[in-house]
């Protein structure tokens, strides 16, 4: 199955929410529909009917031909001569006439070619009642289209009220719900609008709003190239550090990873695992140590071994805990003692169930250790996969991948499209 198929399928939630707040909207103040083309639908098959009599007409075609022979029957009784000849005891019998209609067999198919159009007139109302059934593929397809209703609704004031709520309540926020609608209403009040309409609207203002920021994580020619990854407890730092690992081991990059969230061994133990489906080497530190120190260990290492990436781990922590947040800082300014650029990049990972929170971590993240970009985990857990349009259209970082499982190909370049397409539901 392909990734945008486990996105749809997994983003059930947010999908099915949306879906059925749409399919309420219309029902509310619309009414069923048919289908425009409906009454051109059965012009089609009428052309058809002329065209199946044309192929009988060939053979009466010859009709210039029997208005001729109809002339010699009338003149046949009066060379009656030649008919004797065959038998002259029958000539006084009277039923004997009726003998000589059956000899000359060539004179009669004359007339029954001309008895013949009588037939297809008979015939003419049987074949538009054909056409319609063998006409076939088209007819078939249009009948039925024709004959079905949907649901559509004008584009009013109240519409637009109803969606803006329906937005927010999908966490994608006040200020990106006005704007969504305002742009799904340019130049449309008044038209009427089915469900999928106004699916395809809304997912094509997402994407709009998404395609500046999806990019994916820049590798720089410098070595090693350190990636600091940073979150609040939960939000799935540990094993998205493990994918991406695995996915740059794959892509032939060598890459160390730092195990900087000392406090928690569950973690250590979890990164371990990670390193060995990867054969990714992970650095640790007794329990308890102090994260700044691993993290300048294992730059150092890195810089000997000549690694390509070095990502180091850390703990998760609340972005109201300004102590831990002094951690923070202290580990970025460590490891600028041995790489004045570092770190090269600065993950942000966010967890989807969150919702507006996400906002709020991603504010003061940005200021305390300069967030370069973003991934979203856990988006098959939420009803309100929406927050990361807020987030694109309020800060405008780079999202590099988003996360919908636990699985390693469940981590995966974050695409705009595929993703608003899924969020709103809609079948690509």
């Amino acid at each position: 199955m392909s990734f945008f198929g486990k996105l749809k399928s997994k983003l059930f939630k947010s999908s099915s929410k949306l879906e059925e707040g749409l399919d309420a909207i219309v029902e509310e103040g619309g009414s069923a529909e048919p289908e425009t083309p409906e009454p051109e639908r059965p012009a089609t098959p009428e052309p058809e009917a002329p065209d199946v009599t044309p192929p009988q007409d060939p053979e009466p075609a010859p009709r210039p031909a029997p208005e001729t022979p109809p002339e010699p029957p009338r003149e046949a009784p009066q060379p009656e001569d030649p008919q004797p000849e065959p038998g002259e005891t029958p000539a006084p019998d009277v039923p004997m006439p009726e003998d000589p209609a059956p000899e000359p067999p060539t004179e009669r198919p004359a007339l029954t070619p001309i008895e013949i159009p009588e037939a297809p007139a008979e015939t003419a109302p049987e074949t538009p009642q054909e056409a319609p059934a063998g006409g076939g593929v088209f007819s078939r397809l249009f009948g039925k289209r024709g004959q079905a209703t949907e649901m559509r609704r004008a584009l009013d004031d109240d519409m637009l009220e109803q969606l803006e709520e329906l937005l927010i309540t999908a966490d994608m926020g006040v200020e990106t719900a006005l704007r969504v609608t305002a742009n799904m209403a340019e130049g449309r009040m008044g038209r009427r609008l089915s469900t999928r309409e106004i699916k395809e609207l809304l997912a094509t203002e997402i994407a709009r709003i998404m395609e500046p920021v999806a990019k994916p994580l820049p590798l720089y020619p410098s070595k090693p190239q350190v990636v600091l990854v940073v979150g609040v407890n939960g939000s799935g730092k540990t094993t998205t550090i493990g994918k991406l690992a695995s996915q740059f081991r794959a892509a032939g990059k060598s890459v160390v990873i730092a195990a900087g969230d000392t406090f928690r061994a569950a973690a250590v133990e979890q990164l371990q695992v990670w390193g060995e489906r990867a054969g990714v080497p992970v650095l640790t530190a007794p329990e308890g140590s102090d994260p700044a120190s691993l993290a300048f260990d294992a730059l150092g290492k890195a810089q000997s071994d000549g690694a390509d990436l070095l990502m180091i781990d850390t703990a998760g922590r609340l972005q109201n805990r300004a102590d831990l947040m002094a951690e923070l800082e202290k580990i970025v300014r460590v490891i600028r003692k041995k790489d004045p650029d570092a770190p090269h990049n600065t993950l942000l990972v966010l967890d989807a169930t969150t919702g507006q929170n996400a906002l709020n971590q991603v504010e003061t993240f940005q200021k305390l250790a300069d967030v370069s970009g973003l991934v979203m985990t856990k988006l098959d857990g939420t009803a309100k996969g929406g927050v990361l349009v807020a987030l694109a259209d309020r800060f405008g970082l780079p999202i590099h991948a988003i996360g919908v499982g636990e699985q390693i190909d469940d981590l995966a370049p974050f695409d705009p499209e595929e993703f608003a397409a899924a969020l709103t539901g809609l079948e690509r």
